[in-house]
């Protein structure tokens, strides 16, 4: 039985909403039957996981083939929580309810907040049970990706010690993903390796822009597309802290919000390291060059996040004291413990009232070195907001209104609670009225809130 179906992301793949949305069809996104044509697979791949190897695959998840739209992008069709395969590792392949409807939540939210994602086109439910600490509603969900390839589908390949067949991934990665590396290129490779870092460097950026902790940054959950996958513990920050940490099994803090560039760097070292035998043919020479690419994703990360910044600041132009201001802002902003989104919002909309920050000399201070920052572009204060609307999401996935929409559809079969957050989350940046109490941050009697890998 369909929960939820995204008719917009259908169409978009030029598919046929209607028809998909059939009884012939649900049992196809259950995994009960399989589509003309497909030859289903679980995809193999290896991981560190919180720094510790291991080799790893698609223990839940079934890839039913690719899908070509009629624009000719190609697309990943893969269900999760469809049962074992072979490498499930003893479990049963299955998926909750619940945590489904959250990857399907959270990752069309950040589509809409124009983050590079895995989206989710359906969930339907089994109509079985699920066995784990609780007996849980059985569901399925379908994700439609650019691809699964993974920085730990290359350190998979690597592992194999089979230089041919790392270097028929790497051509046929290259040529889904990066067309416009030519078959000629003499540093075809390096190449690869480069444009990958940038598109990571890009990625973490626009999640440390909005607030979002991924919170299980492991390297079989790095797409070498540059898409947000896996949505497991993840959770948008409300009160900014650096230290941020939502996983439950996060414990020491390693994918903390802080965390996340320098998670993301190591990740891409390990990739950096899989592609060495296709680098060049004397390792020290191929180490030489992965490490000078490695040691440029900060600058790159930097320039991104800094950018971005001062977007959301109002800044059309650059000056080198920029990293300050935003500097100074975020110090206060930890320091007076506030809200991240909404203290954004408030700078926007010049609405500061009712947040102690807001009325501290050295906040008034901050706000005329930033006004007289502005009024050096020579640009009009209208151009400046428009820039900051567009900057600053007016709504994000708040934990507790994602929470209190798994809680009626789980617990009373009700999908308009979640209907209507979707519909605000749609497009973030509209600032409508409507949006307004979904804004808020949740009262602190609901205390630290923590998530759970998906099960």
């Amino acid at each position: 039985m369909f929960v939820v179906f995204n008719e917009p992301l259908a169409k978009s793949l030029g598919l046929d909403a209607n028809k998909l949305q059939s009884e012939e069809s649900a049992g196809i996104f259950g995994g009960n039957a399989v589509p003309k044509g497909a030859h289903p697979l679980a995809q193999a791949y290896a991981g560190h996981q919180f720094g510790h190897f291991a080799m790893l695959g698609d223990g839940r998840a079934i890839l039913l083939g690719e899908h070509i739209t009629p624009s000719g992008e190609r697309f990943d069709i893969q269900l999760k929580g469809a049962g074992p395969t072979p490498y499930s590792r003893r479990g049963d392949g299955r998926a909750a309810l619940g945590p489904m409807l959250r990857e399907y939540i959270i990752s069309e939210a950040m589509h809409a907040l124009g983050i590079p994602t895995s989206r989710s086109l359906a969930v339907v439910a089994t109509g079985e049970a699920v066995m784990r600490e609780d007996v849980l509603i059985g569901a399925v969900l379908t994700r439609v990706a650019a691809s699964h390839i993974r920085v730990g589908t290359f350190e998979y390949a690597a592992r194999l010690g089979n230089p041919d067949a790392l270097r028929e991934l790497a051509d046929y990665t290259i040529e889904r993903h990066y067309p416009d590396i030519g078959e000629d290129d003499e540093d075809r490779y390096l190449a690869f390796l480069q444009k990958v870092i940038e598109r990571q460097a890009s990625l973490i950026a626009k999640w440390q822009l909005v607030g979002f902790i991924h919170g299980v940054m492991n390297t079989d959950n790095m797409t070498i597309s540059g898409e947000t996958i896996d949505y497991g513990p993840c959770a948008f920050m409300d009160q900014y802290d650096t230290d941020t940490v939502f996983s439950s099994i996060d414990v020491q803090g390693r994918y903390a919000y802080s965390n996340q560039p320098l998670a993301a760097r190591w990740n891409l070292a390990r990739f950096a390291e899989s592609l060495l035998p296709l680098l060049h043919d004397e390792q020290d020479k191929a180490i030489e060059l992965a490490e000078k690419e490695i040691t440029r994703f900060m600058d790159l990360y930097e320039a991104e996040w800094l950018a971005g910044m001062r977007a959301k600041l109002g800044l059309l132009d650059e000056e080198p004291e920029d990293a300050m201001l935003v500097k100074d802002l975020l110090d206060m902003m930890q320091e007076y413990e506030v809200d991240y989104t909404n203290t954004f919002i408030a700078l926007t909309f010049d609405k500061m009232d009712g947040v102690d920050l807001f009325t501290t000399p050295e906040f008034t201070e901050w706000k005329d070195r930033w006004q007289a920052r502005r009024d050096r572009q020579g640009v009009s204060a209208d151009a400046s907001m428009q820039l900051m609307r567009n900057s600053n999401p007016a709504v994000i996935p708040r934990n507790h209104r994602v929470e209190e929409a798994l809680e009626a559809a789980e617990e009373d079969g009700d999908l308009q609670v979640m209907d209507k957050l979707l519909a605000v989350l749609a497009n973030p940046y509209a600032h409508t009225p409507d949006q307004a109490e979904y804004a808020t941050p949740p009262p602190p009697s609901e205390g630290p809130y923590q998530t759970f890998c998906g099960t």
